[in-house]
C-alpha cells in the first residue's frame, strides 16, 4: 500500500511539473534580445529593427517603453495572428559621449513583459576641424 502511494504521488507531481513548464513557456519569439552597434559618432543617430513573433498564441503588442528620452522605439499596438510577424524600430540618439547600454520594455499579452537592449560606444566629435595641410600650399605653385 505505501509502494502504491509513493507512486501515485510521485506520478502526480511529475504531472504537476510537467503541466507548470508547460504554461510558462515563452509566448514571445525575437529575434534578438540585443543589439550591439558598436562605435558610433556623436550626434548621429542610429537605428535598428527588433522583429517579434507570437508562439503558440496570438500576440497582443499592449506598449514599448525605452528607459530614457535618448532611445525612441516606434511600434503599433495591436493583436498579431500567432507567427505573424511584428516590428519595433528603435533609435537611439548618440548625443552623449561614451558606452552605452539601453533598456526597452515590451509589455505584451495583457500585462507579460520582456526586456530587450541596445548597446555601443559613443566616439566624441573633434572639438576644431582638422589641421591645414601645409603642402597643398607647395602644390600650387
Amino acid at each position: 500500500m505505501k509502494k502504491q502511494f509513493l507512486a501515485l504521488f510521485a506520478s502526480l507531481m511529475l504531472v504537476a511539473v510537467v503541466s507548470f513548464g508547460q504554461d510558462n513557456k515563452e509566448k514571445l519569439w525575437i529575434n534578438e534580445n540585443s543589439h550591439d552597434f558598436g562605435k558610433i559618432p556623436q550626434g548621429k543617430p542610429v537605428y535598428t529593427t527588433f522583429e517579434l513573433k507570437g508562439v503558440g498564441d496570438s500576440l497582443k503588442l499592449e506598449m514599448v517603453q525605452a528607459g530614457c528620452g535618448c532611445t525612441t522605439p516606434e511600434f503599433k499596438t495591436g493583436t498579431y495572428a500567432p507567427g505573424a510577424p511584428v516590428k519595433i524600430k528603435v533609435g537611439f540618439n548618440a548625443a552623449a559621449v561614451g558606452p552605452f547600454n539601453k533598456p526597452i520594455t515590451i509589455t505584451y499579452n495583457g500585462g507579460m513583459q520582456k526586456v530587450i537592449m541596445i548597446t555601443g560606444t559613443v566616439d566624441a566629435t573633434p572639438a576644431a576641424p582638422a589641421p591645414g595641410n601645409g603642402a597643398v600650399n607647395k602644390i600650387k605653385q
